[in-house]
């Protein structure tokens, strides 16, 4: 999950210092917000402007003008003109820009930030932050007056000294939500067959984007079908029927494959010694290790290194 600072270097790319991004008042408040304008984020960053897929520790909810493909787990959604998106930590996502005219603004908070004490709301209770969702909206031209609206109050009251301003942009970011909630969201893009195959192929990013291994404090951090469901926000039997039809083996088999081809590697191109190794691969004990690599080569992971 991409935290608050991986976000704020993604976003900088090493052009200035991420801090200065930060209102400067920002924190005598509990909790974390901001806001960016699209259009000098990618005149800034040019070339190097990339969304990787993943989940965020936030909460995100973005203006976007212009031709876009928008990725929520096992949804494809094509964005012709101008959408409202909102993004949870509960669900990994993306956005891949199909032009260079990219306009718009997001803004970007915490749960802490817009938490039930301070402004009424309950995120987890709202349709638009559940999972199974589409929260990608079409906007008319009309619409996106309004929301553009809603969007320059934001940026002029969080770049003033009000003293309250923070509980003013509370009820801004709360009537953006229940703008969203009154629209009709967007369709998937992609029939049922290809969002299958759109599963298989962020489940295997996520199996791959794991390795290699390269230090024993290094650990593994999804090491079950569980694990892989939740990441992507699916049933973990969805899961499961999909990489069956799809490749013909179970998670739990893809998975153990995986770490089997990883364990031999360390085993004969290290010198870590075994417990390392299970505990990089993500074990608890030795003893689990040494049974799963038995099962999966009839060696133990001692003799297949010798």
């Amino acid at each position: 999950m991409k935290s608050l600072d991986s976000f704020y270097e993604d976003i900088t790319q090493g052009s200035v210092e991420p801090n200065s991004l930060l209102p400067s008042d920002i924190k005598k408040e509990i909790g974390h917000f901001n806001v960016f304008d699209i259009k000098e984020l990618m005149d800034k960053l040019q070339e190097k402007w990339i969304m990787p897929y993943d989940r965020r520790a936030f909460y995100k909810i973005s203006l976007i003008k212009g031709k876009n493909i928008a990725e929520y787990s096992d949804k494809v959604i094509q964005i012709d003109k101008h959408a409202l998106l909102f993004a949870t930590p509960k669900i990994p996502y993306n956005y891949l820009p199909q032009d260079k005219n990219q306009s718009g603004q997001f803004c970007v908070f915490t749960n802490e930030f817009l938490s039930k004490n301070k402004s009424g709301i309950d995120l987890d209770e709202l349709p638009i932050f559940a999972t199974g969702g589409y929260p990608v909206f079409q906007l008319s031209d009309e619409e996106v007056v309004e929301v553009e609206l809603i969007f320059n109050k934001i940026q002029k009251e969080i770049n003033s000294d009000y003293v309250y301003k923070y509980d003013l942009i509370r009820n801004y970011v709360a009537e953006l939500i229940h703008f969203g909630q009154k629209l009709q969201p967007l369709t998937a893009l992609y029939s049922k067959h290809n969002s299958a195959a759109r599963v298989s192929s962020l489940f295997a990013e996520l199996l791959e984007r794991q390795f290699p291994v390269e230090s024993p404090h290094q650990r593994l951090t999804l090491r079950t079908a569980k694990d892989f469901a939740d990441r992507l926000s699916v049933h973990v039997n969805h899961l499961n029927k999909v990489l069956k039809e799809n490749t013909g083996k179970t998670t739990t088999e893809l998975i153990s494959s995986r770490l089997i081809k990883e364990a031999k590697i360390l085993l004969k191109q290290t010198d870590w010694n075994i417990s390392e190794i299970a505990y990089s691969l993500g074990f608890e004990e030795l003893a689990h290790f040494s049974n799963f690599f038995k099962k999966q080569t009839s060696f133990t992971p001692l003799a297949f290194r010798s």
